[in-house]
C-alpha cells in the first residue's frame, strides 16, 4: 500500500469531481456550521461543545455518508444522481449516527487520557464508515473490522490523515477568536464550512486507501 499513490489518485478524484462533490455535501456541510455557530453565540464556546458534537451526529452521516456512495459508484464507471444518494445516505443515517456517535466518543476519550491514543483509536477505526456504508456491517462490525484491517497498514494510513488534517488543524487553531473578542460571524462560518468541507478529502483518501486494502492480504 504507497500512500503517496493513494493522496495522488485521491487529490485526482477530488479536483475532477469537484463540482458534484460541492453539490452533494456542502449545503448540509454549511446548515451544520451555521447551527454550531448559532450554539456557540447562545451558550458559549464551552458549554456548545457537547451541543456541537450532537448537531455533527445529525449532518455528518449524511454527508459523509452521500460521498461515500458516490465514490463507490464512480469507482464502478456509475453517475448517480445527488439525490439519490441523499436518499440512499438518509436510509443509512441510524446505523451511521451510531457509528460516529460511538467513534467520537472513543477518540475524545482516548485524547483525553493523551494525544497519541486518541490518535491511534482515528487511524485504526478509519475504514469502519466503509464497512457500514458499502458492505452492510452493523456499527459494532465496523468497529472490530476497521481494527482488523488497519492491521499492518497503521504508518500508511497515519501519514495519509495527518498530510491532509494537519493543515485544516492548523488553520482552524490559528483562526480561533481570541477570549472576549468578537467575531465576525458572517467569516467564520464561511470559514467553518470551508474547513469541514475540505475535510472531505480526507474521506476520498481513506476510502482509496480502503478499497486498496481489499486487494492485499492481512498483515500482523
Amino acid at each position: 500500500m504507497n500512500a503517496f499513490l493513494a493522496l495522488r489518485d485521491a487529490w485526482y478524484f477530488f479536483s475532477h469531481n469537484l463540482p458534484t462533490i460541492a453539490r452533494l455535501c456542502l449545503p448540509l456541510v454549511i446548515v451544520e456550521a451555521l447551527a454550531q455557530q448559532q450554539l456557540t453565540a447562545q451558550l458559549g464556546f464551552e458549554s456548545a461543545g457537547a451541543y456541537n458534537i450532537l448537531v455533527g451526529l445529525l449532518f455528518y452521516p449524511l454527508y459523509t455518508g452521500a460521498l461515500i456512495l458516490f465514490l463507490d459508484a464512480r469507482s464502478n464507471g456509475q453517475s448517480p444522481r445527488v439525490r439519490d444518494l441523499l436518499a440512499a445516505s438518509l436510509g443509512l443515517w441510524p446505523r451511521f449516527a451510531l457509528l460516529t456517535g460511538i467513534s467520537t466518543l472513543a477518540i475524545l476519550l482516548g485524547a483525553s487520557l493523551f494525544v497519541l491514543p486518541g490518535l491511534w483509536l482515528m487511524i485504526k477505526l478509519a475504514f469502519a464508515e466503509f464497512l457500514l456504508v458499502l458492505r452492510g456491517f452493523t456499527p459494532l462490525q465496523a468497529l472490530h473490522e476497521s481494527f482488523e484491517q488497519t492491521s499492518g497498514y497503521f504508518w500508511q494510513i497515519l501519514l495519509c490523515v495527518l498530510v491532509v488534517m494537519t493543515p485544516l488543524w492548523l488553520l482552524a487553531w490559528v483562526t480561533q477568536p481570541a477570549e472576549g473578542a468578537q467575531p465576525d460571524l458572517l467569516f467564520y462560518l464561511l470559514l467553518d464550512s470551508a474547513n469541514s468541507f475540505l475535510q472531505l478529502f480526507a474521506t476520498v483518501v481513506l476510502f482509496r486507501l480502503f478499497m486498496l486494502r481489499e486487494t492485499l492480504p492481512a498483515q500482523e
